[in-house]
């Protein structure tokens, strides 16, 4: 039976384990006994085993990966202490020395830091293009091109990449592509289903929904996983039993939070725009957004990031977040309670004006992680916020 997405969150990986508990078991155990050295050769010999050494694998990790794969609609996945962990072990699996690479201009920042330095330190040719021109991954593929790496949408002005675009000119070479599905999430989009090989996430993010575990998760192939999993247990990015535990607690609601989130930024980013105070909004569900036609046509919903520019320049923005009193300010996203930060003042002590100019990171430029709260409460406080500009 095909089960629909609200349903998989909550029984997909009941089948995993064979404790009887309604709520998932925490297997707090760094390592698991044999009963004798049959069962002890066994469970050595097989990769992932959940029932051997932590690093390896362990139960609740299985459930995790059954979850987050059916999810995305990958067979299999593999889970690690954070996105970035699940970043740099996918990349470092996959590409050696003489091999080429192309990304976006517009990355996580340290995934940008790992295509920019990291890599090229390592004898690895890396290309960055802009995600909007599609073309633009075809153009930059050369002989030794192993792997496209996309995110979309991405910071700081929520663009997007055409995947079905990038990934068909991917195939046809036989270039493999990742995609960073975080700030989508597979319930308003599923990066596999449009041909990309694997999808990674920071499950601290939308998965996890609750800022209070961080996380990350590969998903892929069988054939993959397995090539990418020894480069795992050697990096060691471990996710804790504990964190895997409260993944599987947030994943329950991911699709009525996603829902929510979806309808509030939505309204949220519609009624920014009225307001005389802002300059421009960035979100792919307004008809204002450059790739609004892209955002309908490969997404299911547009996410909970609104990204605004307040009139008045630096200042004014950051009076504007000061003066919030529903968001926290704190430099996260996709949980359940709205965050806010000004981008400008969160890089200001690292960049200099004309570096953030560069990086186009406007001054006055504001990201907003919309949360659950009620609509009215958040526009509410909107506008007395905007009130005291």
């Amino acid at each position: 039976m095909e089960y629909q997405m609200e349903t998989l969150a909550i029984h997909a990986d009941g089948t995993v384990c064979a404790e009887k508990t309604v709520a998932p078991a925490i297997h707090y155990s760094a390592v698991f006994k044999a009963d004798d050295s049959a069962e002890f050769i066994e469970m050595s010999s097989v990769p992932q085993h959940p029932r051997n050494y932590t690093r390896y694998g362990n139960p609740v990790h299985e459930r995790v990966k059954k979850l987050v794969a059916d999810l995305e609609g990958t067979e299999t996945a593999l889970v690690t202490a954070s996105g970035m962990g699940a970043i740099a072990t996918t990349i470092l699996a996959l590409v050696k020395a003489g091999d080429h690479v192309i990304g976006q201009t517009r990355h996580y920042m340290s995934t940008a830091k790992m295509l920019d330095d990291m890599l090229q330190r390592f004898g690895v040719e890396v290309t960055l293009v802009d995600q909007t021109d599609a073309a633009a991954f075809e153009r930059a593929i050369r002989p030794n091109t192993k792997l496209i790496v996309l995110e979309t949408p991405v910071n700081p002005l929520l663009m997007l990449t055409d995947i079905e675009a990038v990934t068909r000119v991917a195939r046809a070479r036989g270039i493999l592509t990742m995609a960073d599905n975080t700030f989508a999430s597979p319930i308003n989009l599923r990066p596999h289903t449009l041909g990309v090989d694997i999808v990674v996430h920071s499950a601290t993010k939308y998965l996890g929904g609750h800022h209070d575990m961080t996380g990350g998760v590969i998903c892929c192939s069988k054939a993959l996983a397995e090539d990418i999993w020894h480069t795992h247990i050697t990096l060691g990015s471990v996710l804790s039993p504990m964190d895997a535990w409260l993944l599987l607690r947030g994943m329950r609601t991911l699709p009525m939070r996603i829902e929510r989130i979806n309808a509030n930024a939505l309204e949220l980013a519609a009624f920014l725009e009225q307001q005389p105070q802002i300059e421009r909004v960035y979100y792919p569900g307004l008809a204002s957004h450059p790739q609004h036609a892209l955002a309908c046509r490969q997404m299911k919903g547009f996410g909970g990031v609104v990204a605004f520019g307040v009139k008045g320049g630096y200042a004014e923005a950051e009076r504007l977040v000061s003066a919030l009193k529903v968001p926290h300010n704190a430099g996260n996203l996709g949980g359940v309670d709205s965050l806010v930060i000004h981008t400008a003042a969160m890089w200001a002590g690292t960049m200099s004006a004309a570096q953030m100019a560069a990086a186009d990171i406007p001054v006055n430029f504001i990201r907003y992680s919309v949360g659950i709260e009620h609509i009215d409460d958040l526009k509410a406080d909107l506008l007395q916020a905007l009130a005291t500009l």
